[in-house]
């Protein structure tokens, strides 16, 4: 799920109450904490709700939980932007501005000046940087970057790119960035708006693929994000269509040959997938075959919401009708903006469907 944004003006003490909190919604079962547990701490990342739910859970457990909510390493770390105004105005600066390594920030304005012969000049005289990371504290993605990953503008710095971005890109790999780094950028251009409104985002899968990136890696993403052309253009390289996959394409015969075989993970993201994008008769077969429709959808998925939070959103009132009938609840609130689905509904505008939502929820007498 995204990362809460950090309050402009951060107290400690409310902070730490956060961290109290999630202890309770921990000691009572509450499923939107065990997803956030699942979510910001490693430890717990492949584990079932029963499992957060048994394991003893520290002060401290709770306190790096919220931490690595707002995008921080650690609690020391969240502390240490508490109590410096230095620190916390440092997080209001654009990616490539905080960047304090004076070769590596260099090589980051080359690349979006465009300037290939300079760039290619630097990395020349300090090969290393291409293999080097710089570290990024807050934010939903994009902690530990490489020079390659800043050719996607995603997250968005200036939102725009170089007129010859693929030249740029090309420079950079033949300095031989590292396999993850690859992976890493094709997933940030392939689900990257910027990239896709310059019209590179196509021009620069083929030639992240053309130098070893994983189609694989950014398929999914690519699905989640809704850039259906993006997905076909990645199975064109070689990426495999799975249950998820043919979830955002619609293949709804191969989806029935694949559920066969398909993980509970995989069969998870597919119906998150399928609720995402509307396409009601996979999420039929895989409500068919047992899928719950009462879970927040996986990490990676939109994963503070729930299958009808994204099937209101898109205003596909007979996927809410079906999602409800097969016991989909209409009061769970999302983890992000504490919204029902109906909340979900008002805001795109969906009036026909919010108001089938509001006719549902709970009637609850005020305490």
């Amino acid at each position: 799920m995204p990362a809460k944004q950090f309050p402009s003006e951060p107290d400690l003490n409310h902070l730490k109450y956060q961290a109290k909190d999630l202890l309770k919604g921990h000691a009572a079962h509450d499923l939107g904490v065990a997803q956030r547990i699942r979510e910001f701490n490693p430890r717990f990342r492949q584990t079932t709700d029963a499992e957060i739910f048994a394991a003893v859970l520290q002060l401290s457990d709770a306190q790096f939980t919220i931490a690595r909510e707002y995008g921080f390493k650690s609690w020391a770390r969240l502390k240490a932007h508490v109590e410096s105004p230095e620190l916390a105005a440092k997080l209001k600066l654009r990616h490539h501005e905080r960047i304090e390594d004076a070769e590596f920030r260099r090589a980051v304005d080359l690349l979006d000046a465009g300037d290939t012969a300079g760039l290619r000049e630097h990395l020349k005289r300090h090969p290393k940087l291409v293999l080097q990371h710089v570290e990024f504290e807050s934010g939903n993605y994009f902690h530990s970057a490489a020079l390659l990953e800043f050719i996607a503008e995603n997250p968005i710095r200036h939102g725009t790119l170089p007129k010859n971005i693929v030249e740029v890109a090309q420079v950079i790999l033949d300095a031989g960035p590292d396999q993850a780094s690859r992976d890493v950028t094709l997933a940030l251009v392939a689900t990257g708006s910027v990239p896709y409104e310059c019209g590179v985002q196509l021009k620069l899968i083929d030639l992240l693929c053309d130098h070893g990136a994983d189609a694989d890696s950014a398929i999914h993403a690519a699905g989640l994000h809704g850039y259906f052309q993006t997905v076909t253009a990645l199975i064109a390289r070689g990426a495999r269509i799975d249950l998820a996959t043919a979830a955002v394409l619609d293949r709804v015969e191969d989806a029935r040959r694949l559920l066969r075989t398909a993980s509970s993970a995989e069969r998870h993201l597919a119906l998150a997938v399928a609720s995402q994008v509307g396409h009601i008769e996979i999420v039929r077969l895989l409500l068919d075959a047992g899928e719950d429709p009462n879970r927040y959808n996986p990490l990676g998925g939109h994963s503070h919401t729930t299958p009808l939070h994204q099937a209101a959103l898109i205003g596909h009132e007979e996927l809410v009708r079906l999602l409800i009938e097969r016991g989909a609840s209409v009061d769970t609130k999302d983890l992000l903006w504490r919204g029902t689905p109906a909340d979900w509904a008002r805001h795109e505008g969906r009036t026909e469907v919010e108001s089938y939502l509001r006719a549902r929820e709970t009637r609850r007498e005020p305490s």
